[in-house]
């Protein structure tokens, strides 16, 4: 057996997220029901981490171990092949970047150092960002939240921000970049932001939560508190899945296929 990394991107829309689920389809389905197709044998895969329904990943990677004999192994020549051929298997909705051989140990989810999320968000009706970006409907001052964002960066207990009932070993994480940017003068904003680990559903709990800061609900201060509350309650709803995309994965020894982020990959 041979581990590989499996750089990939998907559209969430189709899917009941990436991980495996009895009553829909995933992304991890459809990818090993390729590979298992491609190369005649059974194959499982390992994500980096989990998506919920409706989530994308512009940036995601898998790993698999890729058997050396199997019915089919030797029908491609090299690896960009592989990638090729894989591609007109898969549905529209996914797309493999790259196939690289690591070492035996590597794992895509507990060796990964950084995850960046990005939070796509409009204001003004338009048909082609639909399940693409979440169109903000009230009246929202993004200069407020654009205070607040910052006061996420920290290492800190983020128990406000996690779904409830979700099975954590620990609630702390290290935010590393919160910030929103507007991308085209006013009518299209994203919030992005970068740590260590991420809990389930705190990214759009976070991003509801600014929303509420927007909305003038609460105030930038506040924030403060909200995270020091480690109470789900006091935090603002979550925001719809549509707008989220997981875009950033880094490892230590591991440049990624569009070569950004490669200083970091490389521990520079």
């Amino acid at each position: 057996m041979m581990r590989v990394y499996i750089e990939l991107s998907f559209d969430g829309n189709a899917y009941h997220g990436w991980q495996r689920q009895p009553n829909g389809n995933t992304v991890q389905e459809e990818l090993e029901r390729a590979l298992s197709l491609f190369t005649g044998t059974t194959m499982a895969v390992m994500g980096c981490g989990r998506t919920d329904a409706g989530v994308h990943a512009s940036y995601f990677v898998a790993h698999s171990d890729w058997p050396e004999e199997a019915p089919r192994i030797k029908r491609f020549k090299d690896w960009n092949e592989a990638v090729w051929k894989l591609n007109g298997m898969l549905p529209k909705a996914i797309a493999i970047h790259r196939i690289s051989p690591v070492h035996a140990k590597a794992h895509v989810r507990f060796d990964a150092t950084e995850r960046g999320y990005v939070y796509h968000m409009h204001t003004a009706k338009d048909p082609f960002l639909v399940n693409r970006s979440a169109r903000i409907m009230r009246n929202v001052d993004f200069e407020r939240m654009q205070e607040a964002a910052p006061l996420l960066i920290q290492k800190a207990d983020f128990a406000a921000f996690c779904k409830s009932g979700a099975e954590q070993k620990t609630t702390i994480c290290d935010v590393r970049e919160s910030r929103i940017v507007s991308s085209d003068g006013g009518g299209r904003w994203m919030y992005e932001v970068s740590a260590d680990r991420f809990l389930r559903n705190m990214v759009r709990a976070m991003v509801g939560t600014l929303l509420e800061i927007g909305q003038g609900r609460i105030e930038p201060e506040d924030l403060t508190a909200v995270l020091a509350s480690k109470d789900r309650s006091q935090a603002g709803s979550s925001a719809p899945a549509d707008g989220l995309y997981l875009n950033r994965v880094v490892y230590p020894d591991f440049v990624p296929w569009h070569g950004k982020w490669g200083q970091e990959a490389n521990g520079k």
